[in-house]
């Protein structure tokens, strides 16, 4: 697929109410979407409580919230490439603290915690292409 035509679509989804956008051209796929306003300081999606399994007594107190992805990109559990990654498992986290940061369209996205607690789930992906709605953390108070 051409240039011209990558920027064809990206003017079409800028100009319609269409919010993503794939095609599919011999070997190449173009995955093009539109980021809400509110995505220039994206808040993490958390899940409804009724669809995760969460193991052992639950209360109000000690009810895990889970992290999904707000965007489709790559996910990066770092702020840089041999630094220090931003939380690690079982580590205490604040309201706000920065988790991630996923890379959309080299726009990055930092993806914070909606609450203090501690990491009680983590994936393994660090790099990898993650879509929206993909767990990302459990975070117990």
């Amino acid at each position: 697929m051409d240039l011209e035509k990558i920027k064809t679509l990206i003017d079409f989804v800028g100009r319609s109410n269409v919010t993503e956008l794939t095609v599919t051209q011999k070997d190449t796929t173009v995955r093009i979407f539109r980021l809400n306003d509110q995505a220039a300081a994206p808040a993490p999606v958390l899940s409804d409580p009724s669809k995760d399994a969460v193991t052992g007594p639950v209360t109000a107190d000690t009810a895990a919230v889970t992290v999904r992805a707000p965007v489709f990109g790559i996910l990066h559990r770092a702020p840089s490439p041999g630094e220090p990654a931003f939380v690690q498992l079982g580590e205490t986290v604040e309201e706000g603290q920065t988790l991630f940061i996923i890379e959309a369209m080299k726009v990055f996205n930092r993806i914070t915690s909606p609450r203090a607690g501690r990491i009680t789930r983590l994936p393994e992906i660090d790099g990898g292409e993650v879509e929206t709605g993909d767990f990302l953390a459990e975070i117990t108070a």
